[in-house]
Formats: structure tokens, sequence, C-alpha cells
């Protein structure tokens, strides 16, 4: 039976009569009665962060990120759990609120122990995904990991043979038995790449039009045409010698360098479209000329005398050993002339000439495409420290137990089922959402200081791997309860629920039950849900 509009306009007053008004940074809505404040900001398109609110399950504000201010009372208040009042005005964004916030992150951060990078990342200078790269490895998916790997290193076999291995030395293997050999895993995948008759060559960008010259056929002026070339410009190596390879070329390298193996990746820049002129010794008249030619000159020359330097006509730093930068980048007194590696200050480890060369790279490729003054960003890093005896079971829980194989010498390297077995090894100390991690992200972006309220010493790691789709790592949770809630809702058999009290409270698996059958219906949604890395997927 039709209503009649007596009854329909009834219905709409009542409507009405339940709306709310109110202002959030001095814009106004209306709302039903019992929206929350974080809700209605939505609706607004003005952004309150949050890591325990998920639409759809009970809100009790526990990570006390999402506080918002009453603009008559100054009160804070959590916004996902403060209901819309008639009149109401609120702040979302001010320094108090901000700064409640900083707190909040702090606080969790005091108790949260886990990395976002691996050590052995960090460690690099040039910041390559080694994690990433052993897990491919240990996949044979060798091709997905010279992909890897050559995006952020030009010269993979070179270092393979020269490289000093910061990151082995920051393993944390290595406490344990002897770190991943990660030098010669990334030679292995470089190698086969090498010998193969189709290497690979990265992507490029389109092309800017532009042109760059640089000076030094060096580890960083190498690099800084990989990356220049990559980012669409069309890149020009200078340099002195008859051959490219700059100070490569000696016979005091740290471990031997078989020159066939840098002419096998001098010839593989080659095919991706770096030109090489050598022969080439460039003074200070000839560098006026390519001023007037390239779009930008790099200086990237290595070590070279004072005389030299100072017919350039550039600045020297205070020490007389290399050209003065400005503000700490690439920029030197010349515009459109730039310096990276020894030519600044000398680089004794080849690593870190690649990443100068790869920083500068970066630096100028922005500045000359949009105009900005812009370096490498690295975001907010979670990082606990040294493993103690007792964790390392658990995080042999990822790795085989064999201690470290050594390559093949008559094959100058491991053999494709060694390097697999080599790759088992990596303990996956990084953390499986490192993009997505909401506590990372907003620490970053409130610049959240780790240690602020650390006091004592910090909880052992735990990591629950009997899910055949997931793991648990205790310790990385900041008991939000979205996965009790989840489980409760998906009427799973147990599900997940708090265990303790007080400060020592923790998500936990009831009656000693499995985690495998305690989410045998939610596993997939409760990782999807978390806020950090504590309930990830596996792979």
């Amino acid at each position: 039976m039709q209503r009649n509009c007596k009854e329909i306009k009834s219905e709409l007053n009542q409507r009405q009569l339940k709306m709310i008004k109110l202002k959030i940074d001095n814009k106004e809505i209306s709302v039903p009665k019992g929206t929350s404040i974080l809700e209605a900001a939505k609706e607004l398109g003005i952004h309150i962060p949050s890591m325990c609110y998920l639409k759809g399950y009970g809100n009790h504000p526990s990570c006390m990120l999402c506080m918002v201010k009453d603009k008559k009372t100054g009160q804070l208040h959590p916004s996902c759990a403060y209901p819309a009042q008639e009149g109401l005005e609120i702040i979302t964004n001010d320094a108090e609120v901000r700064e409640s916030r900083k707190d909040a992150l702090e606080l969790l951060l005091s108790d949260h122990v886990g990395d976002c990078e691996a050590p052995c990342r960090i460690a690099c200078p040039a910041f390559m995904d080694i994690p990433e790269m052993n897990r491919l490895i240990a996949a044979g998916k060798s091709i997905e990991a010279l992909k890897l790997v050559k995006e952020e290193i030009a010269l993979p076999l070179v270092l393979g043979y020269v490289c000093s291995a910061p990151c082995e030395n920051a393993c944390r293997r290595k406490a344990i038995d002897n770190p991943v050999s990660i030098c010669q895993l990334k030679k292995h995948v470089a190698l086969a790449d090498a010998n193969s008759d189709t290497a690979y060559l990265p992507e490029k960008e389109i092309s800017t039009g532009k042109k760059i010259a640089i000076i030094g056929a060096g580890v960083a002026g190498l690099s800084a045409a990989f990356h220049l070339t990559k980012s669409g410009f069309a890149c020009t190596v200078f340099d002195k010698n008859e051959k490219a390879g700059g100070a490569l070329l000696n016979t005091d390298q740290p471990k031997e360098l078989p020159s066939e193996v840098l002419e096998k990746e001098i010839s593989i820049l080659e095919k991706f479209g770096i030109e090489f002129q050598l022969n080439k010794n460039i003074d200070s008249k000839s560098l006026v000329q390519l001023k007037l030619d390239y779009g930008a000159v790099i200086i990237a020359s290595g070590e070279f005398n004072a005389d030299l330097k100072e017919s350039f006509g550039l600045k020297l730093n205070a020490k007389n050993t290399g050209f003065e930068v400005v503000d700490g980048f690439f920029t030197t007194s010349e515009a459109n002339v730039f310096v990276c590696g020894s030519a600044i200050k000398v680089q004794k480890m080849a690593v870190r000439a690649l990443s100068q060369g790869k920083a500068a790279a970066y630096f100028i490729s922005n500045l000359l495409k949009s105009g900005e003054e812009k370096v490498e960003y690295r975001m907010f890093n979670s990082k606990f420290g040294k493993l103690q005896t007792e964790e390392y079971s658990e995080y042999l829980k990822e790795a085989i137990s064999d201690n470290r194989f050594e390559p093949d010498k008559e094959l100058d390297g491991f053999a494709n089922e060694m390097a697999i077995e080599e790759a088992k090894r990596c303990l996956r100390c990084d953390c499986r959402k490192p993009k997505t991690c909401k506590l990372r992200i907003y620490a970053d972006e409130y610049g959240a200081k780790q240690k602020q309220y650390q006091f004592g010493e910090r909880k052992l790691v735990q990591k629950i791997y009997t899910h055949e789709t997931i793991v648990y790592e205790v310790e990385k949770c900041i008991r939000c309860g979205l996965c009790v809630d989840i489980t409760q809702k998906e009427k799973e058999l147990t599900g997940l629920t708090y265990i303790g009290r007080g400060f020592d409270v923790r998500i936990g698996i009831p009656f000693n039950e499995s985690l495998q059958k305690s989410l045998e219906k939610t596993a997939i949604k409760c990782a999807e849900s978390c806020p950090t890395g504590a309930i990830s997927l596996k792979y």
C-alpha cells in the first residue's frame, strides 16, 4: 500500500531533525546524528590520520592519532569516537593537534620492535633492495633479480668483484654464523646477464631532448651517465684514457677485476645509448665549449692536480682537495656545471662513488626537468638494533640453517643451484609492508622520533610463522584491535583476542590454538587491515 504525502513529509521532517550542522576547518556540513567527526571530515575531503579505524567495525580509539580540537573549548578529542554535535567547530590541523599526533606516534614507536628497511639495505650506499634481490634469487627468478639490481646499480658485475660489501658487515645473519654472500649473489645475476647475447637494458623515460656531458669515465661518471640516460637525457662521457673505467683500470684494486669484466659492462652501457669520447683531455678551453654544446656538464674526473682544478675556474673546497659544492648539493659556482664522486671528496669505495653518481643524476634530472633542487628522500626508518641470542631461532624460521656457501672457483661464482641455497639464508629482516605501513607513513609525515619515549630493555622479537598464508610479528603490533573485531564479526571459531592487562596487553591466540586454526577464514582480511607489518601476507 502506497504511503500518503503526509506520511512521506513527516518522515522527511524527522530526518531533517536528526541532521546535525557543524563546521570542520571553517567548512560547514550537515550529517546524520551518530556520525563521527572522522567520518564527517571525510565527507568534506579533509584527511585526518588514523590507524585503528576501519569502516564497519567498532571504534575504540587506541592509536590516538586522529586527534582534533574543539575550537570553543580548546579540548582535544579522538575524532573516530567523537560524535558530531550541533554547532561544533572543529580544528583538524593546527600546531597543537599536530604535536599531539606526533606524541601519539612516538609512544607507539617506543614499543615497536621492527625494521622498516633491513640493515643491509641501509648500509648499502646505493640503497639497493638487497632482501628483495635475495628473495627473487631464492625463488629461482634471477632475471627479475637482475632487473631489480639495475634499477639502482649501473655496474653490478664490476661491484661483484671490487665492492667492499658494507651491506654484509651489517647483515644480521653475521651474528648467527656468517653474513649472506650478498656481493656474490649480485655478481651471480650480473655475470649471467653480461654473458648473454641480449643483456638487460632498463626502460628509459621519454627523451627530454637535452644533452649532458660527463667528464670522467670512472665509477661516479658511469653511474651518473647510466641514471641520466634512464631519465631521458642523451649522455656523452669524455675521458683522457684510451679505455673507460677510471680508477678501475688500476691494478691495485681490493679484489682482482678481470679486464674483460669491465669491458663487458662498458659495452652494455654503450648499448644502452651512452656515447664515449675517449683519448679526450678536457681543459679549461674545452670546458667552455662543452658548456656551449651541452645543457649541463658534470665533472666526475676523480683526483687530478690542483693546477687543472684551478684552470676550470671553479671554487675549490677548504682543503683544496676537490671542487666546492653549493649548499651540500652537486652544484658549483658555475651555472649548469656539476660535480660528483672524488671530484668533490676522494671516494675510496667504488660503491660510494657509484652512489654519488646516482645521487647526482637524480638531483640534476629534477633540476633540468622541473627547476627543483631535489635530492633523493629517505623515509622514516624504524630500527631496533642488534639481534639477541634468544631471537636467532625466531629469524631462522624464515631461512635455512646452513652456513655460508662458498662460490665455485672454476665458475668464478655460484652455480645457479648454489646461489638459490645461499639466497635462502636471508633472514627476511625488512618489513613486509614498507610502503603501506601507516605507522611508518605518519611517523615520516609528522617527524616522529623513535627513541623519544624508549626506556629500559626492548621486548624480544617473536614471529608466529605457522600459518600457510600470513605471518604474525607480535612486537610490531600496536594493539588497535582491528583483527580481533574482524575475527569476531566473521565468526571465526577462536579468532584473536586481547591477552593481559594494562601496558602488558597484547593480541594473541586464545586457548593455545594455532594461528592456522584461529584465522581460517579471515587471514587475508586481517593482513590487509593491519595498519602495520604485524600481520602480513608471507609472500
